[in-house]
């Protein structure tokens, strides 16, 4: 794996931006990605999960290659949700800071006004990120996306999954003057098969992160036996002792997690829950009280903890095994961002020992037991 940025082609002034980040090391994802992407810059399929840096493995080539003295939109991001496409736009804005010449990065998702972000687009636009069915509004109302180069589609298999086939359909149709699209996805289902096929170049560049590099190696990974029953228990008594530490805690269904909201409120616990069915604006005064840190503790279901991204979280608890390894990837990856350390907590129950041992050779993890 190289070692630093600059070998990999990025130019001095995004490095100075990564460095202020505390971002020094390539991932796999980015080692592989970068070079291809900035001295090629054809088509590019890349499976990477959540949490290995897939953001600079795309946004670092767009950032040396669209050209700043033109006004015009040059690359399109698509993201699955709001969380995730602003998290992009964060994180491009961040690694520009040392920039002499600015690049503009406009954010266009749903929950905003939609008018204010036409009139935002009015002006010079070099990136946009945006999420699908926004983006399908913003072309109704007379968004031009003919300057489009680089077309980027980020966790492609949520969009999939959460029905976006029509609105990515016309996004690939409006940027028919495209060089080139890079497509990253956790999962490759046969929907995602059919629009590759159709959509991209039959000599794509692949890249693929295996399940073993993907492991953030600063997360202790613990695991406790406990009955169902005594699972809500078992978390609050762990709660307590935290001090001031802050945590996610993952519940597989919807009403498991506004029930185990309920029960940690009645223990005295500063804890709120974020699910499927919350309004926009319910679930950004969720996530504005999490990040503010006046809520200590998030309670979380999969669906509704895609694109969450806090930081500072000390660890992550699982109240049950998810139901597809990645997802496992994914839940414990919400902590020990950014070089610094945490732990991930799975609870299981008895008879699912078994289930920890796959993990442990699947994604080369050792985990320990929490009496």
């Amino acid at each position: 794996m190289s070692n630093n940025f600059q070998s990999l082609g990025v130019r001095a002034d995004l490095v100075e931006g990564l460095d202020a980040l505390g971002i020094q090391q390539p991932t796999p994802v980015q080692t592989a990605a970068i070079p291809f992407l900035l001295k090629e810059g054809g088509d590019l399929i890349a499976q990477a999960q959540t949490g290995t840096g897939k953001t600079a493995a795309f946004g670092l080539p767009l950032l040396m290659k669209v050209d700043p003295e033109s006004d015009r939109i040059q690359a399109l991001i698509i993201a699955p949700t709001r969380e995730l496409a602003k998290q992009i736009g964060k994180a491009l804005f961040r690694y520009t800071k040392f920039c002499q010449n600015k690049i503009f990065v406009e954010v266009a998702a749903g929950g905003d006004k939609i008018d204010l972000q036409v009139q935002r687009l009015g002006r010079p636009t070099q990136i946009l990120v945006a999420t699908p069915g926004r983006l399908t509004d913003l072309l109704k109302k007379g968004l031009l996306l003919d300057a489009v180069q680089y077309l980027v589609l980020d966790e492609a298999d949520e969009m999939l999954s959460m029905g976006f086939q029509q609105e990515l359909a016309e996004v690939f149709d409006q940027t028919k003057k495209r060089r080139s699209t890079w497509l990253f996805s956790a999962t490759f289902q046969k929907k995602l098969h059919s629009l590759i096929e159709n959509h991209m170049s039959p000599h794509a560049q692949r890249v693929q992160v295996e399940p073993k590099q993907i492991v953030n190696r600063n997360i202790d990974h613990q695991y406790a036996i406990c009955a169902r029953e005594e699972k809500d228990a078992f978390i609050a008594s762990y709660l307590k002792l935290q001090g001031t530490a802050r945590g996610l805690i993952f519940c597989r269904t919807r009403a498991g997690a506004i029930r185990m909201g309920e029960e940690l409120e009645k223990a005295g616990l500063s804890v709120a829950v974020i699910q499927g069915d919350l309004s926009q604006k319910d679930r950004d005064k969720v996530m504005r009280g999490f990040k503010k840190e006046r809520i200590q503790f998030l309670i979380a279901t999969d669906v509704a903890a895609r694109g969450i991204d806090v930081e500072g979280l000390s660890f992550v608890i699982q109240h049950q095994l998810p139901d597809a390894m990645q997802y496992y990837t994914h839940r414990s990856g919400r902590t020990a961002r950014a070089g610094k350390k945490g732990v991930s907590l799975t609870l299981i129950e008895p008879g699912e020992r078994g289930e920890i041992t796959k993990l442990e050779q699947s994604l080369g993890l050792n985990f320990s037991l929490v009496e």
